[in-house]
């Protein structure tokens, strides 16, 4: 059995998009393999099929292993609740919420969910591609280190590095990287890979035979900046747009300070006819056809800053003057009267006004509920799937005229009698086709172009494994993930 790792001189390196394409090359060499990912730190996340959690990179790099997500592809995931804390999830259940200082001290435990799910996946799978949390030389992270060498140490695994040239300075990240590392460490690292080139690139050649010479090991490939790719992102909101059609939706959603599973826009993003902006801090709320409340990892404090930030009122004037208004799993809270926290799961306990716009309440219990689910939306009777994740439960009147019908025989969400306002738990609504249909139309799209999300994704993770075929030394890749020749 196999495993090999990537590492990235720094987050955003490009780790998750190379081991999808790895993934995906894999697979058209006959090989089945299974992707890992240590330790994630994100508020992007999936149901599995075994009803856990785990970081929403791991479920598109499934797909493109095709498999269905499982929580031994990433055993420890952190969800940050605040700057200083994160819920800490194993195995797909949510263990406790600790401080980094906690945390760290809490790694050693950590570290065993670790090698126990890579243990099980090596003996289910010939090769494992393991993806690395920022970087290896984070020096004050590096005692009990589980994301990166310590990793790779433990298991004795190969190490490729992966930088981005687009930062600038990617000879400094790379070589820098490398001479902070031990002895041994130094060692596994088998290759590097620059990421994101534009560019002749004959004037690169020259730092890749430096580079070679000073570090002694071989360039793998460099990998070339591609303007409309697009794969749902581990943590970073990604704003950019594919051309859009004369007839537009204006679609706004604010960027709460723990935005949870932000790829739920993803699909918006990518709609020929929507017009969708992130509204940070400070910027100004323009007008809008639709707004939507994403999810949230701190319902009661991005409550807060709802507030202080001009949205309850512009809210309130959007509605009068006729706008559509969704509230997704967090934002579904929000738009009731109140939400009671007695546990201190999100922050201090307590309780916090909603918006009102719809009769019920929520309290955040610590059973959190995981689930994947298929049903119909109430608008149209469209098909829906989507996954569940959430902490809070939801009672009230409002809840009688209903968002979503699902096949399990549950209801969903609530919508106002005035049809203007709508709300349910369900993430990843917008990738079925005919929910998507639905709510734009709903929204006030007429004419709505139907847009297969998954065979966007899936044409995307192809075209990463012709980048892999085209950019890499696939001979050296085959030696280190033990495929023979004569496989491919």
């Amino acid at each position: 059995m196999t495993t090999l790792m990537v590492q990235g001189t720094t987050s955003d390196a490009g780790k998750s998009t190379l081991v999808t394409a790895l993934c995906r090359w894999a697979t058209r060499q006959g090989v089945a393999v299974v992707p890992f990912k240590p330790q994630n730190m994100a508020l992007n996340s999936a149901v599995t099929a075994d009803g856990g959690e785990i970081g929403r990179a791991q479920a598109v790099q499934a797909q493109a292993s095709h498999l269905e997500p499982h929580t031994d592809m990433n055993p420890v995931l952190l969800k940050p609740n605040s700057d200083t804390g994160a819920q800490v999830i194993i195995h797909g259940r949510a263990v406790t919420s600790m401080n980094a200082v906690a945390y760290h001290d809490y790694k050693a435990i950590a570290m065993q969910a670790v090698l126990a799910s890579h243990e099980r996946l090596s003996a289910a799978y010939p090769l494992v591609m393991v993806e690395g949390a920022g970087s290896p030389a984070e020096i004050n992270l590096r005692a009990g280190d589980i994301a990166n060498m310590g990793f790779a140490e433990a298991v004795d695994c190969p190490v490729l590095l992966i930088a981005d040239i687009n930062r600038g300075g990617v000879f400094a990240h790379l070589v820098g990287t490398l001479e902070l590392l031990s002895p041994s460490e130094q060692a596994r690292v088998k290759g590097f890979i620059i990421n994101r080139f534009r560019g002749d690139i004959a004037l690169l050649q020259p730092g890749l035979d430096w580079l070679e010479q000073r570090t002694g090991k071989p360039v793998v490939g460099v990998l070339p900046y591609v303007m409309d790719l697009h794969l749902e992102a581990e943590d970073g909101i990604d704003q950019r747009q594919t051309d859009k059609a004369e007839q537009v939706l204006k679609v706004v959603v604010p960027v709460l300070p723990r935005i949870s599973n932000h790829t739920d826009f993803d699909p918006l993003r990518l709609h020929p006819q929507v017009d969708l902006q992130f509204i940070g801090p400070g910027q100004v709320i323009p007008p809008a056809d639709l707004i939507i409340l994403p999810g949230s990892k701190s319902v009661r404090s991005d409550l807060a800053y709802l507030r202080a930030n001009g949205w309850e009122t512009a809210i309130n004037r959007h509605l009068r003057y006729g706008g559509k208004l969704l509230g997704i799993c967090g934002g579904l809270q929000m738009l009731g009267e109140q939400v009671h926290d007695p546990l201190g799961l999100e922050g201090a306990p307590g309780s916090s006004a909603g918006l009102g716009l719809l009769a019920f309440e929520t309290q955040l219990e610590a059973e959190k509920q995981l689930r994947n689910v298929r049903g119909r939306l109430a608008l149209e009777d469209a098909e829906v799937s989507g996954y569940e994740i959430h902490a809070g439960v939801t009672t009230g009147s409002a809840l009688e005229n209903s968002a979503v019908h699902l096949d399990d025989g549950r209801c969903d969400g609530a919508q106002s009698l005035d049809g203007q306002v709508f709300g349910t738990y369900l993430h990843g609504l917008f990738e079925s086709p005919a929910a998507s249909t639905a709510l734009l139309r709903w929204a006030g799209l007429s004419d709505v172009q139907e847009v297969d999300y998954h065979g966007l994704r899936e044409r995307d993770i192809e075209r990463l494994a012709d980048l892999v075929e085209k950019h890499l030394d696939t001979g050296l890749l085959r030696e280190l993930c033990g495929v023979s020749p004569c496989s491919s």
